[in-house]
């Protein structure tokens, strides 16, 4: 039976270039996203394509309950899940606090906190017992600094590091090797970063500072540091990293 990897978030950026990576090692890769039923489709096909394996699910994450029940199937159906890459993105908005109702405040800690808590509740003990698994959890800048109009996202982001060492104190000596990914700078992803600026003016970003330029992190290039700290040997585990392209300013010059 191929190991698999999870990946809950797995959009054309980040997360579809890591299971695609995953895929590309032996692991059946099982891709899980909010919407776009086509667009996953399309992306386990291209995974197949390439020789590999994969299966798609449709996840609403905020839903209690739904996270459990995936898991549970996945194991039951698929097999263990070795790795799981948790890639849930929690970006609310760029909202001043008097524009930011209790329902976003809240969404961004469901999204980016309480999602995480709840795959790893359910996950962690099915690791345990096989007595090695990872999680390698993205997060972001805004885990370490808040800014004007991020009071959900950085609060959100600031509670999964946290979550993320709280998980790494209590398993590792058990066995499961939790990673904090921090993504500090922007990611050449049309269905995320894309989708925030609209098709013309992430092209023009794309040409004055990505492509050849290499200002944009480059997803397949991110997709290689995931399958690298799921394979790290136990002595030598990392369980924070952060990346940028050469040309960002690093978030506490910033």
């Amino acid at each position: 039976m191929d190991p698999v990897c999870m990946v809950i978030g797995a959009g054309a950026g980040i997360g579809g270039n890591v299971a695609r990576r995953f895929a590309q090692e032996g692991y059946h890769a099982v891709l899980c996203r909010r919407s776009n039923e086509d667009g996953l489709n399309q992306m386990v096909k291209t995974i197949q394509a390439d020789g590999g394996k994969a299966s798609g699910f449709l996840l609403n994450a905020v839903k209690e309950g739904t996270i459990e029940e995936l898991i549970s199937a996945v194991e039951a159906d698929v097999g263990p899940i070795e790795v799981l890459v948790f890639n849930l993105g929690a970006q609310t908005g760029n909202l001043s606090l008097e524009a930011t109702t209790n329902k976003a405040f809240e969404l961004g800690w469901r999204l980016a906190t309480f999602s995480l808590f709840r795959a790893a509740s359910a996950l962690c003990p099915l690791m345990e017992k096989r007595g090695k698994g990872t999680i390698l959890v993205t997060s972001a800048t805004a885990a370490l600094r808040g800014n004007p109009g991020q009071h959900s996202h950085a609060a959100a982001m600031a509670g999964r590091r946290m979550l993320c060492q709280s998980l790494n104190a209590e398993y590792a000596s058990r066995g499961i090797h939790v990673a904090h990914i921090l993504i500090d700078g922007m990611v050449d992803a049309p269905d995320t970063l894309g989708k925030i600026l609209g098709p013309e003016r992430f092209q023009e970003l794309r040409e004055n500072r990505g492509l050849e330029h290499d200002g944009l992190l480059l997803p397949e290039q991110v997709a290689d540091t995931y399958y690298h700290l799921s394979q790290q040997h136990r002595s030598a585990w990392t369980h924070e990293i952060d990346l940028r392209p050469f040309s960002e300013t690093p978030w506490w010059n910033s």
